[in-house]
């Protein structure tokens, strides 16, 4: 049985959909599972979402426990924890009869009258004030949440005297504390006796060096970066050698756009991939318009509408009619348009994959969709942390944020946050007031 001395932490369903291995995410303590989180599981365990996946997996490792004891009773984890189901709850005053939110809220009121230290885990926030309302103690998980607002922004500002600041100009080349910097990091190296007098440096781990950046020598598609965030972006998306990049920033900031011109660059023109693959996932912004008829790909048109618009203005630059012009890329597939959901269990090979909207992904997908990278495979994720429409993710939680965190200093990988919209006055607006 449950031991008081511990602290019990009582999972919601979502949180078990969010992360399958949130059952043994507490070290020592004692996990519980109400029945009603298990009956919820079971409405999720058919289809092939990722909530599906992930609904199955949880009770597949319920079932591998349930070979060692009774779940009943509580079985015993490697951490020296316990994962038990409990059956019981309290009806609570207040809160609607039958609702399956409050049969779970139930069962961690009625650990906490038995005299447990209760801890109610949910992603749900309206589940945690409730919880909060009966006395409960309450959290979201944050197994594989990170700081935004100390999230890595992929570049830094140094000070340095005017006559070294002279010589990394001259040379190129300038050694750096192993220390200093991350791996693919940016400096902006600013004289200290004229702050305008500015250099723009890259960390070269393997040589321990900052190297110079140049100016992009001519246009993409008639793209110039606008701002040194751009220009960053632009000088990791060209680099070959960079297999994994992320780009996040808020409405208007060139994420995408940079994207999709700089894989069309080295599709089209470099041929350095054979195909340019753009995804996002299927979530509606607001209330679902229900369903569209057509095929796959007729489907696909409403949802890629962002990616036909940037297709459109980049083209627009050099071609005279831009729309032909996409029609003839996509139907020989140079330009592919997918949806995530149909990205699970694909091994893709020399592709340039554009995934946008990541935000909406969770750490789980994220890495789905980077183990499907095969050779001479680059993957840019793009996304705003702050516009977020899965109800169980947030600016701290999401897939995108993760990858940031996790992937800095690595050398095969790269990221810049875009701080400045470029998109017109009117959309800068919006993303400072609005």
């Amino acid at each position: 049985m449950i031991d008081s001395s511990s602290k019990t932490f009582v999972l919601d369903t979502n949180v078990l959909l969010h992360n399958p291995n949130a059952l043994f995410a507490f070290a020592d303590n004692h996990v519980v599972i109400p029945i009603t989180v298990l009956e919820e599981l079971d409405k999720f365990k058919t289809g092939g979402s990722e909530l599906g996946r992930n609904s199955r997996e949880v009770v597949r490792m319920l079932d591998r426990l349930r070979q060692k004891g009774s779940l009943r009773e509580g079985i015993p984890t490697d951490s020296g924890g316990l994962v038990q189901v409990v059956l019981r709850y309290d009806e609570l005053s207040g809160l609607l009869p039958g609702l399956n939110d409050n049969r779970i809220l139930g069962c961690a009121h009625g650990l906490k009258r038995e005299g447990h230290q209760v801890v109610f885990v949910s992603k749900d926030i309206n589940a945690r004030i409730k919880g909060d309302a009966l006395g409960l103690a309450c959290e979201d998980f944050e197994n594989q949440k990170v700081n935004i607002d100390e999230l890595y922004r992929g570049w830094r500002t140094l000070t340095m005297p005017s006559k070294a600041l002279e010589e990394f100009e001259s040379s190129g080349s300038l050694p750096i504390s192993p220390d200093s910097l991350n791996a693919n990091e940016y400096a902006l190296l600013v004289d200290a006796d004229d702050r305008k007098h500015t250099v723009l440096g890259r960390y070269h781990r393997p040589s321990k060096h900052l190297k110079r950046v140049d100016a992009l020598k001519a246009p993409l598609y008639g793209i110039t970066p606008r701002n040194l965030e751009q220009r960053i972006a632009v000088d990791l998306l060209m680099d070959d050698s960079i297999k994994l990049l992320s780009l996040v920033g808020s409405a208007g900031t060139g994420k995408t756009l940079l994207a999709i011109a700089c894989g069309m660059q080295k599709v089209l023109r470099d041929s350095v991939q054979s195909k340019l693959l753009v995804s996002r996932p299927v979530i509606p912004l607001g209330k679902d318009i229900g369903y569209l008829p057509g095929t796959k790909d007729e489907k696909l048109t409403h949802w890629m509408g962002p990616i036909f618009d940037n297709l459109q203005f980049i083209l627009g630059a050099e071609e005279r009619d831009p729309d032909e012009v996409i029609k003839r890329l996509l139907k020989d597939e140079t330009i592919t348009l997918e949806a995530l959901t149909y990205i699970r269990g694909r091994s893709i090979s020399n592709h340039f994959l554009i995934v946008d909207e990541a935000q909406n992904l969770t750490p789980h997908e994220i890495k789905t969709i980077i183990s499907r990278a095969g050779v001479n495979t680059r993957i840019v994720l793009t996304g705003d942390p702050y516009q977020i429409d899965n109800p169980y993710l947030d600016a701290s939680s999401n897939g995108l944020t993760y990858l940031v965190d996790r992937m800095r200093g690595q050398e095969i990988s790269g990221h810049i946050t875009l701080a400045k919209a470029e998109r017109s006055p009117l959309a800068g607006l919006a993303a400072e007031l609005l």
